[in-house]
């Protein structure tokens, strides 16, 4: 740019050539900064933080960067060209590592001092209160590990991951980090764990809240827990809220006699899209249930819950991964995970595991009938689905009502859709 200073067109040439050096590219970024031009600080920022993505120094320039400038000044305009240079020679995996380390409270350089910490949205709270809830920090699991299941990482990676991965995108299309998105499907299978390798993608704590951490015996004290788990995730942000069991904790109103419950969905409908929306930035809300027309209307509408996720047994693909995990660490020989996997459509990962297990037990025991220990074979893994029913059968049953009769607006396409592909609808 011609209008660059000799000591900005110095520091881009020499970044230009060692891309891979973190503090030069940071102490460019600075320099950027304070002349006001935040749009190519937050590029050099997000390529710094492929290369050093636990780097504090790092993760607080973006921070600074991604902030709109003072009243009085103007940011010039995005310049796409200059910033897809920056970025052109950086090439990541499809699940690439954590893009943004998790903030640790004790961090000096994040907590500061404790009597600038802000209050709670209601202004009169402890921010302590809130730090009291455990957010874990981020997991080795990515969705890598999830086997199969190639349209829910889809799905996943369109709705929460690509926006996170690339801030340049995101606020050139203006796509906010709020987002709530409901997990459905048959019982045991894999919905905590997707949600879990979300969390990983995203290098973002993980808080799993279910009835039993919200419900309370007093009166007030459901709210305000609800309150304080949302007020631990917006502190620590980015982190993923996980809801499960939501129809438990989400009951339609219509149908919840105790007022607890009542209380504790318009406390949910207020953290997610009341007063405190504008804090929700970075706080991904996951939830799941096995009954999703149980779970209450307003939770699902636009931008709430308001993108489902039909998450069905596993397919050949995740099937045979599963069936390697659980006899990874036992005593087989010879087993034919083809034949397995061929007669155990529709089993659910639960069945998959109950599987494993009785085939273990059934080699046990004949091993102590005959004091002669043996290998776990084909054989025992046969008989064992075949004593087994899948578990997902009965929840299709109810399912296949639902579909036919309760499909208002389509909510229930893609169940549709699957029940007419296996011939049950």
């Amino acid at each position: 740019m011609s209008d660059e200073s000799p000591l900005i067109r110095s520091l881009r040439a020499a970044v230009a050539a060692a891309p891979e050096d973190v503090p030069l590219r940071l102490h460019f970024a600075e320099l950027l900064l304070a002349e006001g031009r935040h749009d190519e600080a937050v590029a050099q920022a997000a390529v710094a933080l492929q290369h050093a993505p636990g780097d504090a120094a790092v993760r607080d320039l973006m921070v600074r960067a991604m902030q709109l400038p003072t009243a009085g000044t103007r940011s010039p305009a995005f310049d796409w060209a200059a910033a897809e240079q920056e970025v052109a020679h950086v090439v990541g995996p499809r699940f690439a590592p954590d893009p943004v380390a998790p903030v640790d409270p004790a961090d000096p350089a994040v907590a500061g001092d404790a009597t600038e910490a802000p209050l709670t949205s209601d202004g009169s709270g402890d921010p302590a209160d809130a730090l009291a809830w455990d957010v874990d920090a981020p997991g080795d699991v990515r969705l890598a590990d999830v086997g199969g299941m190639q349209q829910v990482k889809d799905r996943l990676e369109a709705a929460f991951l690509t926006p996170m991965r690339n801030p340049e995108l995101r606020r050139l299309y203006g796509k906010s980090l709020r987002g709530g998105l409901l997990l459905y499907g048959p019982p045991g299978c894999g919905k905590t764990f997707i949600a879990r390798a979300v969390a990983g993608e995203l290098g973002a704590g993980f808080m799993s809240v279910s009835l039993s951490d919200i419900l309370d015996m007093y009166i007030g004290t459901s709210e305000k827990n609800v309150h304080d788990i949302f007020e631990a995730a917006r502190r620590q942000a980015p982190c993923v809220v996980f809801l499960d069991e939501l129809d438990a904790l989400g009951a339609k109103r219509s149908r919840t006699h105790h007022s607890g419950l009542r209380n504790v969905v318009n406390q949910l409908l207020t953290e997610l899209d009341g007063i405190d929306a504008a804090q929700n930035e970075g706080v991904f809300v996951l939830a799941a249930t096995n009954v999703p027309w149980d779970v209450d209307l307003a939770l699902r509408r636009p931008g709430r819950l308001d993108r489902t996720l039909l998450v069905l047994p596993p397919d050949a693909p995740a099937r045979e991964s599963i069936l390697r995990y659980h006899l990874r660490e036992r005593p087989i020989e010879s087993v034919d995970l083809g034949k397995i996997v061929k007669v155990t459509e529709d089993f659910s990962g639960a069945d998959l595991a109950h599987v494993c297990e009785s085939a273990a037990e059934y080699a046990l025991l004949d091993s102590a009938r005959s004091g002669t220990v043996r290998m776990i074979g084909t054989k025992d893994l046969l008989n064992a689905a075949k004593q087994i029913k899948p578990s997902s059968e009965s929840w299709f049953a109810s399912a296949r009502n639902v579909a036919m009769f309760a499909n208002d607006g389509g909510t229930y396409d893609d169940l549709v859709a699957y029940l007419k592909k296996k011939r049950k609808l």
